[in-house]
């Protein structure tokens, strides 16, 4: 069967069931890939994994500013065990194996965990701006409010990457023609509908909060420091800390997830773009990969967490919050 030239199969084409697709990339490049998507998704789930244990065994982290960054976790287990590791097998056959219903499973599970990741991230970029900034006035952070934000992101992630299963939109094979994502290409009128929905509300929409809380956090933390309060200056150094720490992991997530926005987008706004399957399939495993980054962030720079398996106690806790709360509506722009 022969391939279009954006390196996907047409939607309604039969999908290959026993023959390396050797005309695209030969044997070796497909254990290559095998190997790579192997190490990210292997590593992946044993990091994600980690991060879940360590919150449910120490009472000290299960707290609410948490529940999101464990959300994250769990959506990235998801997205390595049930994308990564299906895509580590059908690149050692050389070809998709699982049948058009596996297709359709295996696009929809990436596509489901990744953007509730993405939303999660959006969510702790809100969550963290409210408790410093104070943008609603006097509002005391609690665990209904991080429930809250995590059914939010399970939910809009459900109900965007639904569509497709219904007939509005579909899963198609993608880059090497050994995964399966959403159909960026076919240019009947309700593919491009729900995929210009698709971007706007799954992308450009997470991206834009994330970039607007943090710039109004990382200001408000700045007019913080600067009030050189002995009691306001430490708890501004041990916010900052955690400031630092997310800002590092939306960076590492969009270092990952960007390219793949970037590649839809730039197909969506030009059909005839010729995009050889091999480059196609960089940014797809990039975005993959973004298992990995985040779990290693949230180990090796929360400093609870730190402290918590250093069995110290933690001197970060909401108490902190609440200070710097006080002392950043002293300075919170109108």
């Amino acid at each position: 069967m022969e391939a279009t030239k954006m390196g996907i199969i047409a939607p309604g084409s039969a999908i290959p069931t026993s023959a390396v697709n050797d005309a695209i990339m030969p044997r070796m490049g497909y254990t290559i890939l095998a190997v790579i998507i192997g190490f990210f998704s292997v590593f992946g789930i044993i990091l994600n994994m980690t991060v879940i244990v360590v919150t449910l065994k120490h009472r000290q982290l299960r707290q609410p500013l948490n529940f999101a960054l464990v959300n994250l976790a769990v959506a990235d287990l998801g997205c390595a065990t049930f994308g990564g590791l299906p895509t580590m097998v059908t690149n050692a056959m050389g070809y998709f194996s699982l049948g058009r219903v596996g297709c359709v499973l295996e696009g929809f599970a990436v596509a489901f965990f990744g953007i509730a990741g993405l939303c999660s991230v959006a969510i702790i970029a809100v969550e963290r701006c409210v408790v410093v900034c104070r943008p609603v006035g006097s509002v005391t952070f609690q665990t209904r409010h991080a429930v809250a934000g995590v059914v939010i992101a399970w939910v809009w992630s459900f109900l965007w990457n639904t569509p497709p299963l219904f007939g509005w939109g579909s899963y198609e094979l993608e880059g090497v023609q050994t995964s399966c994502a959403p159909d960026w290409y076919s240019r009947n009128l309700a593919n491009v509908s729900y995929i210009m929905c698709y971007f706007l509300l799954c992308f450009a929409l997470p991206f834009s909060v994330i970039i607007i809380s943090y710039t109004r956090l990382l200001w408000t933390l700045r007019q913080v420091t600067k009030l050189k309060m002995s009691e306001g200056g430490s708890t501004a150094r041990a916010e900052t800390q955690v400031a630092c720490m997310v800002v590092v992991m939306v960076m590492a997530f969009l270092l990952t997830w960007l390219p793949y926005a970037a590649f839809a987008l730039s197909v969506i706004l030009d059909p005839n773009l010729y995009i050889d399957p091999v480059i196609a399939t960089v940014p797809m495993y990039l975005a993959k990969s973004s298992t990995v980054f985040n779990p290693i962030i949230y180990i090796f720079m929360n400093r609870q967490v730190i402290l918590v398996l250093g069995k110290q106690n933690t001197a970060y806790s909401d108490s902190d919050h609440q200070l710097v709360k006080r002392e950043s509506n002293k300075v919170s722009p109108s």
